[in-house]
């Protein structure tokens, strides 16, 4: 075997293992989300009720994504989405049995939910930087681009499910053990998160010289980087204008378009494909025309469908403004986190301090649009995304290319 031969083969199934995780915690997601309708239904909330309980996703996600870049950085990418996982499966595999028992059940176990799945991002967003920079090219819209088709099969599964009358607990157990199974032997393939020559060993004077600062002391030192901070907000924008599509689409086509819940569910489908054609055509868009005008371009897009959506008055508009708003939502997050990881010696921190800014997104938008929506409609209540696909236009050029050896300015 060449040596060439011998360096691609760890890089091509570190590859696979990094499609793996993000496919399968899309698939989670989404199934998770396609029988929120159903799960209100049966805890008989109101929409304001419901922000409250999605609340807890987010809030677990917050917890954990402070503490991520300490744990990737102490126990590796791949360590790390292994715990996660098996969280995740258990925590969702909570949630399928206890919304039969009332609300309390469901918000513990969707702050587990939310706890792994933050630890988990982080730690696959490390990897898939690591493996970028290992193929010389613009990757991670694509394994963002999995982790969309992990949505979409999630999303039809869960159409399927409804139309057939699969109840909640047995389709989200059966989800549970399929993410656990499947992406936990596949991720032992990934690399090593930073080569050794990244951070050298820097030899003590113990007269003279102060000791290294510590990793806790870097991480807090990233959350003083005006460029972090920017791109934080950035995905912020793009997090919420995606975290709306995924929380609210079916609620808003059940109840401001009167249409049946497997089409509310199809509907949410299709935000999900479109922003899996996004993904997948992205790195394409960004090498050719480059990061600012492509995600200025898709704020564009989103905002058109979001208008065609809320206004459009009939199913089928409604279909097309979510197809729209999908694709325009699609770039936000993954280049965010290209960003975030431009310099690879700080790029867990960094990668660490943007998704938690982003992730600020789920834990204000759901009460946000369920409060709004106990006034004027769920529908209604979406045009709140406009301010931040304005906020994200605006910020746009904090995700230019920073050199790797470079310093956030």
């Amino acid at each position: 075997m060449s040596s060439a031969t011998a360096v691609a083969t760890p890089v091509r199934a570190a590859t696979r293992g990094v499609y793996a995780a993000f496919i399968l915690m899309g698939f989670a997601g989404a199934s998770w989300a396609a029988r929120i309708p159903q799960v209100r239904d049966e805890l008989s909330l109101t929409p304001s009720g419901l922000g409250l309980v999605l609340l807890a996703i987010a809030a677990g996600s917050i917890v954990s994504l402070l503490l991520a870049g300490q744990i990737v950085a102490h126990f590796g990418s791949r360590r790390t989405v292994t715990a996660m996982a098996a969280l995740l499966g258990v925590s969702l595999s909570a949630t399928a049995i206890g919304y039969q028992f009332g609300v309390a059940p469901v918000v513990i176990a969707l702050f587990c939910y939310g706890f792994a799945n933050g630890g988990w991002d982080v730690a696959m967003n490390v990897q898939g930087t690591v493996v970028e920079r290992h193929l010389g090219r613009a990757i991670m819209p694509r394994f963002h681009a999995g982790y969309s088709i992990g949505t979409v099969a999630g999303a039809l599964l869960g159409a399927a499910a409804v139309a057939l009358h699969v109840s909640v607990t047995v389709h989200l157990m059966i989800s549970a053990i399929l993410v656990a199974i499947i992406v936990m032997p596949a991720v032992q393939a990934f690399m090593a998160d930073e080569p050794e020559d990244l951070e050298p060993p820097v030899p003590i004077d113990p007269v003279h010289a102060a000791p290294p600062a510590s990793r806790v002391a870097r991480a807090l030192a990233t959350w003083r980087e005006p460029r972090t901070v920017l791109i934080g907000l950035f995905v912020l924008a793009f997090a919420f204008t995606e975290g709306a599509g995924l929380d609210w689409i079916s609620i808003a086509m059940i109840d401001g378009y009167g249409v049946p819940a497997t089409v509310g569910t199809l509907a949410f489908a299709t935000f999900l494909a479109a922003m899996t054609i996004g993904r997948w055509f992205g790195p394409g868009w960004l090498d050719r025309y480059g990061r600012v005008p492509v995600v200025r371009a898709l704020a564009a897009v989103s905002l058109a469908g979001l208008a065609l959506f809320v206004f459009g008055s009939v199913p089928a508009l409604a279909f097309l403004g979510v197809l729209l708003w999908g694709l325009g939502a699609s770039l936000g997050f993954p280049v965010g986190m290209s960003a975030a990881a431009d310099d690879p010696a700080h790029a867990a921190p960094r990668v660490s301090v943007v998704a938690t800014i982003g992730y600020c997104a789920f834990l204000g938008g759901p009460p946000l649009v369920g409060f709004l929506g106990d006034h004027v409609t769920v529908l209604k209540a979406l045009l709140a995304v406009v301010a931040l696909l304005f906020l994200a236009v605006t910020l746009a050029e904090s995700v230019k290319p920073l050199r790797p050896t470079g310093q956030a300015s």
